[in-house]
């Protein structure tokens, strides 16, 4: 059902936690699941440096914030304006219809979190 990526993500989730020493952070709900996800992010000289998530959602979007995590870590704040949820999605190789909500709520967390810098 779920690619190897995801299942990977989902195995061993990179990059899980608060960050206190954060520059921004951001959230995003997905209110007819329930879905929540919040990104923290380090920025140094314009260029994302760390990034984690706490996230109470279901297994693919916790894979689809790990994934990003590891995407955006060394992307400068423009570069990381510019991805979209198809990029969170080929990077997970796949996902069901039926979860194509999860690089979504990547995404806007991102957004909500680079808006706060």
């Amino acid at each position: 059902m779920y690619s190897s990526k995801v299942l990977e993500h989902l195995e061993n989730p990179r990059n899980v936690g608060a960050m206190p020493d954060a520059s921004a952070q951001g959230e995003a709900t997905n209110p007819v699941c329930g879905d929540l996800l919040h990104l923290y992010l380090k920025v140094a000289e314009g260029k994302i440096i760390a990034a984690s998530f706490q996230a109470q959602a279901c297994p693919p979007c916790i894979a689809a914030a790990s994934v990003l995590t590891e995407m955006i870590q060394g992307l400068t704040v423009e570069e990381a304006l510019l991805l979209k949820s198809a990029d969170v999605t080929q990077a997970l190789e796949s996902l069901p219809r039926n979860k194509e909500h999860c690089p979504v709520l990547a995404i806007d967390a991102l957004k909500a979190a680079l808006k706060n810098l």
